[in-house]
């Protein structure tokens, strides 16, 4: 899927290194890609999708 208009955007905490980057500024699909491969594949999801995955992860580091 090629995501036309997809402003992509790094975690703040992640700084200068490489990590992925997200997309989430289109209806419908949210894009996840590799920072080092910005042509490279990307993973997409639903908002709903997304948003479940960011809620377990945040639980996870929470609970550590």
């Amino acid at each position: 899927m090629e995501l036309i208009g997809a402003t992509w955007r790094k975690a703040t905490r992640s700084a200068q290194s490489d990590c992925v980057e997200v997309a989430d500024n289109l209806p419908g699909v949210v894009g996840v890609r590799d920072s080092k491969d910005p042509a490279g594949p990307v993973l997409t999801f639903t908002p709903d999708a997304w948003r479940a995955f960011i809620t377990h992860a945040s639980e996870g580091r929470a609970s550590r």
